[in-house]
Formats: C-alpha cells, sequence, structure tokens
C-alpha cells in the first residue's frame, strides 16, 4: 500500500476539449512550487497523483495550499484493484483511527470493476462492522467518512480533503498589469485576477518627496506576497511627482483626484501594451470613494481603451478585509505610510465628474510630455529577487 497525494480539479473539469491544456498548466505550476523537493507526479484527465517519499506531508500540503486550480488535496493509499485488497486495505487504515460511527462513499470511474459503487460500499462497510466491535454506520453524521475511488489502474483510499484554492492555473489566461497602491483592496484584486489564471506585473506610481521610501517597500512587500500565487512579478515605478504636482497647482482641487487618476490609467495602459499585458487590473470598489462612484469610474475610464477588471468592484470593505487577512497581505497593508493616492486630498472631491471639464482641465498642463518622460524614467523591480537594503523597513 503507497501513500500518496491526490490533487482533484474541481473547475478545470467544466473545460472539455480544452481540458488537457489546464492540467498541463497547473502541473507546470505544481511543479515550480515543489520545485526545492524531488517529488514524483503523475497526472491524468480527472486527478493528478504526487509522490511526496519521505518528504513532511504538512509542508508539502502548506505549499499546495497556495495554487490555483487545485479544487482539494487528498492524503490516499494506492491498493490494488481487486475487490480483497480494496476491503483489506480499508479495515487495516480505519482501525487505526478511533471513532464510534462511520460511512463508506465509492466512487466506480472504472465501470469494469464486478461491483457498482453502492454495492462496495455495502461490502466494505459490512466487513468493517464486523471485524470493529462497538461501532455503527451513520449515513448522515458519521465520525468517519471513508473514500473509495476505484479507477482503471489502482484503487484509492482516504478519509479527509483539504480544501484547495480552486479557480484556474495561474497564466493560464496571460498576464494583466495591477495598479498596485498600499492600500488593503489592490492586493486583494491581484489576488482574485490570479484565481482566474491571470499572471501579474505590477505598476506604482511613486510621489517623492511627498510619498516616502517607506510607501514604496510597503508595496514592494505587497507584491513580494502576491509572488506565493503566482509566478514572478515584474513591478514598474513610475516617477509621478512631476505630474501630481502639476495637477495640484493648476486644476480646480475638486477634480484633482479624477485628473490623477486619468493620468494613471493613461500611464498604465502604455505600461501595459509595452510588456505584452492583455488588461489592467485594480482595485476599485464601487462607491468606496469619490474616484469610485459610478460616474467617476465613466470619466476615468474614458482614457483607455484596454480592458480594465476590477475584481473587488462588487465587494463590500469588509469582505475585502476578510480575504486580505486570509491571504496575508492585511498587516502590510494597513502600515501607515501615505501613497500618491492619499496625498494632496481635497476636503470635497467631485463625485459626478463632467468629461467634458476634464479635458478642459488638462488642457491646462503639457501631461502628454510628463507621461512619456515618466514612462521613460520607469524602474523595473524583479519582485522575487529584490533585496531590501538594511535600513528598509519591510
Amino acid at each position: 500500500m503507497e501513500k500518496l497525494i491526490m490533487i482533484k480539479y474541481g473547475e478545470l473539469t467544466t473545460k472539455k476539449d480544452n481540458i488537457k491544456v489546464f492540467i498541463e498548466k497547473l502541473y507546470r505550476n505544481i511543479k515550480d512550487k515543489l520545485s526545492s523537493y524531488d517529488v514524483y507526479i503523475v497526472k491524468d484527465k480527472v486527478r493528478m497523483f504526487i509522490d511526496i517519499k519521505n518528504y513532511d506531508e504538512n509542508e508539502i500540503i502548506a505549499k499546495l495550499q497556495e495554487v490555483f486550480g487545485i479544487h482539494s488535496i487528498v492524503i490516499c493509499y494506492k491498493v490494488n484493484k481487486d475487490f480483497d485488497s480494496i476491503k483489506n486495505e480499508s479495515l487495516n487504515l480505519i482501525s487505526n483511527i478511533k471513532f464510534n460511527t462511520f460511512k463508506v462513499e465509492t466512487n466506480r470511474a472504472d465501470k469494469t470493476f464486478p461491483y457498482n459503487s453502492m454495492e462496495v460500499s455495502k461490502l466494505v462497510g459490512a466487513h468493517i462492522l464486523k471485524s470493529i466491535p462497538n461501532i455503527k454506520v451513520d449515513v448522515h453524521n458519521p465520525d468517519i467518512l471513508l473514500h473509495i475511488e476505484i479507477r482503471p489502474d489502482y484503487s484509492y483510499i482516504y478519509f479527509d480533503e483539504i480544501k484547495g484554492l480552486g479557480g484556474y492555473p495561474t497564466g493560464i489566461q496571460g498576464k494583466g498589469l495591477l495598479m498596485l497602491s498600499g492600500g488593503i483592496d489592490s492586493p486583494v484584486a491581484g489576488y482574485l485576477a490570479n484565481k482566474r489564471g491571470i499572471n501579474i506585473d505590477c505598476i506604482y506610481f511613486d510621489s517623492p518627496p511627498h510619498t516616502s521610501i517607506e510607501a514604496r517597500n510597503k508595496v514592494i512587500s505587497l507584491a513580494k506576497i502576491l509572488t506565493k500565487y503566482g509566478s514572478d512579478i515584474n513591478l514598474y515605478v513610475v516617477p509621478f511627482t512631476e505630474i501630481q504636482e502639476s495637477i495640484y497647482k493648476n486644476i480646480d482641487p475638486t477634480y484633482m483626484i479624477t485628473i490623477m487618476r486619468r493620468m494613471m490609467y493613461r500611464i498604465s495602459e502604455k505600461v501595459a501594451k509595452n510588456n505584452k499585458c492583455k488588461i489592467i487590473i485594480n482595485g476599485e470598489s464601487i462607491g468606496q470613494v469619490a474616484s469610485q462612484t459610478l460616474t467617476s469610474m465613466y470619466a476615468i475610464n474614458s482614457v483607455t481603451n484596454i480592458p480594465v477588471i476590477r475584481p473587488v468592484a462588487c465587494l463590500d470593505k469588509l469582505e475585502i478585509i476578510d480575504i486580505s487577512k486570509k491571504i496575508g497581505t492585511y498587516d502590510t497593508s494597513i502600515m501607515p505610510f501615505e501613497d500618491c493616492c492619499t496625498i494632496f486630498v481635497p476636503k470635497h472631491p467631485v463625485i459626478n465628474p463632467n468629461i467634458n471639464k476634464c479635458i478642459e482641465y488638462e488642457n491646462l498642463i503639457d501631461y502628454e510630455k510628463m507621461i512619456d518622460t515618466a514612462i521613460n524614467n520607469i524602474e523595473k523591480i524583479n519582485v522575487k529577487d529584490y533585496k531590501f537594503v538594511s535600513n528598509d523597513i519591510l
């Protein structure tokens, strides 16, 4: 009897003709995640099996719980397909557990097997009842649920399933550019984009001396956390001071945030196209702040033709916070260092901006030249390899 980790695919099984592509991508992502372990992985259309050898299974499982595309993770035991092996090994395994009630569930994937699923469950259950005193079957709320899968090559016996992240394998949909600030929302948006199979690069708007090195390092730290759930991330740090100061000096204060966001979208579109990103991703949540009313989103979004997705758009703040805590970004996000979206904030920003007024105000500044200058001076950081210097805080 061989101990393995079984991977169940979940949503991937809906892909029909394309399922091989999705499974191959998941396989490569798991190989990358477990690259420091000498494990052996076998895959087919419905399951993946990992021979973890003598490694700590909890260590491996923790790594797999950071991989999108996995519905559940199971410690299972591979046994021969004959009924006597199934029956006897089921008894051997369950005998090592203390319980009062149990249930057997069988999945007979190999329809040539001489007993159907219900018959296997009934016969194995009867064998266990006969062999272990003072136990009984409970089909509704058992202490132990014993699973048997009968597949064409072997049978697999297991008890508990560990929930995976679900979604699609990261990277299967291509790459997007995440507008990453130091707040709570945008890292969650990046995580949710990963879940739908999107690799991400990030863009950050740096406005020294109005924003600090601590704010920049905070963003790099958030991007580092996100690398756990996807691949390498490139962070494009945009020098935004000249643009922001020009907006502050020349434009009606009520429109400053709207114009600033329009500039950010223009720059993000160019950076996305230059780096083969198919979409822009951000952490906008409808109605959360003045720039995220529907009218504001319409006015701001009008400067770009590239698709923009907003994974947290319909979540409330508490839901976003819950996800940020789960993925490990919350504690970093709440560190008190302002980014360029939180400086120069007017007392009464417009919540229903007029596009014609936006254009009128923008004509007061030479923004196209400043955008070109900013793009030409972008700093590209490979997040995974980035090393903080000794006086950095994060």
